[in-house]
This record gives C-alpha cells, structure tokens and sequence, in this order.
C-alpha cells in the first residue's frame, strides 16, 4: 500500500493546506493533489485518477454529494472519503448513498486518518465513531418509530460494524463479545433481514432508513 496519491477536494484553502501537512506525515503517502471545488476535481480526473479523495460535503457550487456520484460515474474504483465540520445525520447518511467508502469529521486526529485510508484502500468502509453512534440510534429510532425490520439494539450495532466492513472477529474485540455470540448475531441479522450476503445487508441498512437517498 505504498505510494499512494491523495487528492482533497474542499473549497477552504487554509484546510487544505493543513490537511497536506497532516497527510505528508504519513510514509506510504506519495503525493496530495488538490481541488477547490466538484467541477475542477472532476475535470483532473481525466487527467489522472488518485487512490483516495477526501470530499468536503458543503461547498458552493456543486456539493460533494453531486460531485463523489459524478466522479463515481467515471471511476467507478475510486475510493471516497466523506469530510464534515459536523456529524449531522442528514449530511453523511446522503453521502454515503453517494458511495463514499468513509467518513471523517474534520477534527480527527491523525491516527484517525490513517486508518480511514488504509481500510477503504483495502475495501472497508471507514466510519468515525461519533458516526457508528449516530447510524445506529438512527437504526433504533426506525425500529421504534415503526421502520422495517426488528433488529435489536446489539444487532443493529453489530449491523453499523458490518457495513464498515469488519470481520465478526473484529466486531467480537470491538464489542467485547466472544467471536460465537457475534456469530449468533450475524446469523440473527440474516434471517431478520432477509439478506443473503454483506451488500444485501448494507441495502437493508439503506432500506431502513439509515441512509436516506
């Protein structure tokens, strides 16, 4: 995963300049490519295509919203991360229907960054915590408000864990669960859901009312 290029898409050039000396930190980092807005980043792409783009959400003109599905459209492999001062559900769950692999709040730490690139460049998703948090009390109030399915609090938590792309191994460490009862979870989720596979869960996940479209 060495020599990787990054691009920043985010119309606040004093971010920018911060967020490439962040990036410049990073050894497996080979080069940061900017652009202050959608239309400039989606003309570059015909030029060359970068391993991951960081995507300010709001930004005048085109949103990141528009401009990750436009860019999509042309390079399907890209990978996106979402970028957001704030962790409004309304911003990240559009976003993420989008078809961005990660989101960060623009706060986050260095080690927080790294490990956003390092997950999606090997095709996890990426969520901050304060974002896991959000998606599943906005999982629960479905369910409470009357949303399709009937999965648990800790199924619905285990669900966010599997759209982030992590092993049941993984959520077991996370959770603090023994790997046999995530296991139970998983299967729980399956058959409540109805899905046959990890992307019929993410649907299920969008379906629900987690992401909005």
């Amino acid at each position: 995963m060495n020599d990787l290029s990054v691009c920043l898409v985010d119309d606040h050039k004093l971010f920018r300049e911060g967020m490439k000396l962040l990036l410049g930190r990073l050894p497996f980092i080979r080069e940061v490519r900017e652009a202050s807005g959608g239309q400039e980043f989606l003309d570059s792409l015909s030029a060359a295509v970068p391993d991951v783009v960081f995507m300010d959400i709001e930004m005048p003109g085109m949103s990141g919203i528009e401009t990750t599905r436009l860019a999509l459209e042309k390079a399907p492999h890209l990978h996106v991360i979402a970028l957001s001062m704030y962790g409004e559900e309304e911003y990240y769950t559009k976003m993420i229907g989008a078809g961005v692999k990660g989101f960060l709040l623009k706060n986050s730490s260095i080690r927080e960054v790294e490990d956003a690139i390092v997950n999606v460049v090997e095709g996890k998703n990426y969520f901050s915590q304060e974002v896991v948090t959000s998606l599943v009390q906005g999982l629960t109030r479905k369910k409470k408000s009357g949303g399709k399915g009937d999965l648990s609090e800790r199924e619905a938590e285990v669900l966010i864990h599997i759209c982030k792309g992590y092993s049941n191994k993984e959520i077991a460490d996370t959770l603090f669960l023994s790997k046999r009862t995530v296991d139970k979870h998983r299967e729980n989720i399956l058959l409540k859901t109805g899905a046959k596979n990890t992307a019929g869960l993410v649907m299920y996940a969008i379906q629900s009312g987690i992401i909005e479209l």
